[in-house]
């Protein structure tokens, strides 16, 4: 079977990116499931192979049909962007932030030309990218404009626990307000359109409760009572395989218990503290809705660490790995 290419944009120079993109391309088990295409700097992968300590060689190409299946090196489309005298590693830099954005770019470039099967991201800094005037919060607005997608969905996964996100990076008490029927519909439809995107074709989704245990029929909380029976009520009418309420403190455990497909959550935390609890380091965030497939470690820059050699490419791994277990069946959008 043809192996998946995913192209890997090589994050913040300043960070831990590169170091753990030439980590994970160390691992002959992940190279024997995905051929890779670095997207980045030749003396920045060199400068990473270097303090790594690492035998692998950069292999210089001119585009992604020129790839190799060669484990012993390091696919590369050097964008030459960037020199050493542009960025100290761990600390904030525009120059940094532009080359960055400049690596996601052109991922998403080859991936809306059918170049690459899916792009698997790394850490950028915001920080950075404000410095560099790049105008956008982070990588799901980035690829959400370049692909034309609006409102792209975020999902959680490990170990087979998918978890989408009714809202991301609001305060919570926005977050409360955006608990309503007609959101909470819209969501789990398009939930069901994403896996199906996916090659994740039947299967339960289970939706959250936002108060303790439900709200107990509206005495501390009307929000379930409200909206989020009735949405579940209407959707299971119109033939969504849809339950909940279920109380946050045990739908999380069901799930990975294989109860059910999917989860919504009801809010950023709620379905991150119960995913990077259960496995930090193999949480994998997955863009969903796009005509392009996306995965993404769901860390940081570290720059406190940046250059140390001592991060792990356990999170890089994995979302390589899952772009390409999603890749073979992944069915574009019409966005």
């Amino acid at each position: 079977m043809k192996k998946p290419l995913i192209a890997i944009p090589l994050g913040d120079p300043a960070g831990i990116g590169p170091e753990i993109v030439v980590k994970s391309l160390a691992d002959r088990e992940l190279r024997d499931e995905a051929l890779t295409l670095v997207i980045g700097d030749l003396r920045v992968v060199e400068e990473a192979l270097d303090f790594t300590g690492l035998s692998l060689k950069p292999y210089l190409v001119d585009s992604a049909a020129e790839v190799p299946d060669d484990p012993d090196t390091i696919p590369l489309l050097d964008l030459k962007n960037i020199a050493a005298a542009d960025y100290t590693i761990g600390q904030v830099g525009a120059r940094a932030g532009r080359a960055a954005y400049e690596f996601i770019e052109k991922s998403i470039e080859l991936a809306m030309n059918r170049e690459v099967d899916a792009v698997a991201t790394t850490p950028i800094n915001k920080e950075s990218f404000h410095a560099a005037n790049v105008p956008y919060i982070g990588h799901t607005e980035i690829f959400g404009d370049l692909t034309g997608t609006a409102d792209p969905l975020t999902m959680f996964e490990v170990n087979h626990m998918r978890i989408f996100f009714l809202s991301r990076h609001v305060s919570l008490r926005q977050a409360c307000d955006l608990v309503t029927k007609d959101r909470i519909k819209d969501y789990s439809v398009r939930i069901f359109d994403a896996l199906e995107q996916l090659g994740v074709k039947s299967g339960l989704l289970g939706v959250a409760g936002l108060n303790p245990h439900c709200g107990e029929h509206g005495l501390f909380g009307d929000e379930e009572v409200n909206h989020v029976t009735p949405a579940v009520e209407e959707l299971q009418a119109e033939g969504y395989d849809v339950v909940g309420p279920i109380g946050a403190d045990s739908i999380f455990h069901l799930a990975l218990q294989g109860n059910f497909a999917s989860v919504l959550s009801l809010y950023h935390d709620q379905g991150h503290i119960a995913s990077k609890t259960y496995d930090f380091e193999r949480t994998i965030s997955v863009t969903c809705g796009m005509p392009i497939l996306r995965t993404s470690v769901d860390h940081g820059t570290a720059f406190d660490i940046a250059g140390r050699n001592i991060a792990s490419a356990v999170s890089m791994v994995e979302a390589i790995r899952l772009a390409a277990e999603y890749a073979p069946n992944f069915v574009s959008s019409k966005n």
